[in-house]
């Protein structure tokens, strides 16, 4: 029943892309509502798919979080980019962001809906994964992705968002009025970043404690591990360049997008590669 929820998610997020397209290039409050609603609908029934799905598994006596194999791990990363979106949506009160988020989340969830090599099936924890250390792990770490997530959207939107100098407004230009100031963007971005980077220390953190108790050591330059820490420092950079030289604009908009990709192989990449974290048998 869960999986059949959630691949109905995958075509509410489309949906819910969809609306927010539109709604940045026609405008109007209907369109920018219907994409609101079907987002909220989308994550709505998410929840209560993850939440089946953590039931279920203590019905098959297997009982764990749905977050230890790679389709919950991209179900549960579309999952927290959608309430951060959301929540972000609520506090600005713009829906500007939607049409570059949202079918972020889409894309994890088509990716785990219809990649034949990846299982959606419930599976029991190996030994190293039993311990109560693996939510705030998990969940420290995907808060930190989503955060990210949603400042390398924001960077583009930076990028597309342009010059707002003088000059004929062309087609090119004409759905950027709907688009934030560009001084906005950049302390969104700026804001979004640092709320990545204490999730992902946190995780950072929370992943060391648990190595120590489940393999006796904190560190292990484990594929993902070094990864995690050159993510770390990417977005360490992007902070101090704020800070100490007063980075901003166009430099912090390439910074988060860079970053993102850093997380993307972070998550993705080396977790095809053999290792502690690896999903291959997943």
């Amino acid at each position: 029943m869960n999986t059949v929820i959630l691949n109905w998610v995958t075509f509410i997020f489309f949906g819910a892309a969809v609306f927010y397209f539109i709604h940045m290039l026609r405008g109007g409050e209907f369109w920018g509502k219907a994409a609101t609603v079907t987002a909220f609908a989308g994550i709505a029934a998410q929840t209560v798919a993850l939440i089946l799905r953590w039931v279920e598994s203590y019905h098959m006596g297997i009982g764990h979080v749905p977050l230890s194999n790679l389709y919950e791990s991209l179900v549960f990363f579309a999952w927290t980019v959608m309430l951060l979106y959301l929540i972000m949506e609520w506090r600005i009160r713009s829906r500007s962001a939607g049409p570059f988020v949202t079918p972020f989340a889409f894309l994890l969830m088509a990716y785990a809906s219809i990649s034949p090599n990846i299982s959606g099936q419930i599976q029991p924890l190996i030994p190293a994964l039993k311990s109560n250390w693996l939510t705030s792990h998990v969940m420290t770490c995907f808060m930190g992705y989503a955060s990210f997530a949603i400042a390398g959207g924001l960077g583009f939107m930076y990028l597309v968002k342009g010059d707002d100098g003088g000059g004929r407004e062309g087609p090119s230009k004409s759905f950027r009025r709907f688009l934030p100031s560009r001084d906005d963007l950049d302390e969104l971005i700026y804001q979004c970043a640092i709320l990545g980077f204490i999730f992902l220390t946190l995780g950072i953190i929370t992943g060391a404690v648990w190595a120590h108790y489940a393999w006796g050591r904190y560190w292990g330059w484990d594929p993902k591990e070094t990864w995690s820490l050159i993510t770390w420092f990417v977005y360490a950079a992007m902070l101090h360049s704020r800070y100490v030289r007063g980075w901003r604009g166009r430099r912090m908009a390439v910074m988060a997008i860079v970053g993102l990709f850093c997380v993307l192989v972070t998550y993705l990449g080396v977790n095809y590669l053999p290792g502690l974290h690896s999903y291959i048998k997943s």
